[in-house]
């Protein structure tokens, strides 16, 4: 399961902004905030498992899901490459538009403003 296609769900993400704040958190209690049938949950838990985004344990009766912090670090260093791009991007730009400015400066903004000459 791709990282992107899993996140593209809401429910999905707000299950781990619930396990980001805990250390552990049993699906019973996970259930227990949303509308949503635990076997709907379950089949998101089971989406975040297959994404490598969550990894559980089962103690007993119960299976306990954390977040797997190492998929979400190789997501954060490729958001940061793509903002590094584009901002690189921007600031070409916006040397391009500062020099057409000074440039152009007595020339008229619009094409039916008039210019003092």
């Amino acid at each position: 399961m791709d990282t992107f296609t899993a996140l593209g769900e809401p429910t999905r993400r707000h299950i781990l902004e619930i396990l980001a704040g805990r250390n552990g958190t049993a699906a019973t209690e996970i259930y227990g905030n949303f509308k949503a049938t635990p076997p709907a949950i379950s089949q998101h838990l089971k989406v975040l498992k297959a994404a490598n985004l969550v990894r559980v344990e089962k103690r007993g009766q119960k299976r306990i899901y954390f977040v797997n912090p190492e998929p979400m670090k190789q997501l954060e260093k490729w958001v940061r490459r793509f903002a590094a791009i584009k901002e690189e991007q921007f600031q070409r730009l916006d040397s391009v538009l500062e020099r057409m400015r000074l440039e152009d400066s007595n020339a008229p903004m619009l094409p039916f403003e008039q210019t003092d000459e």
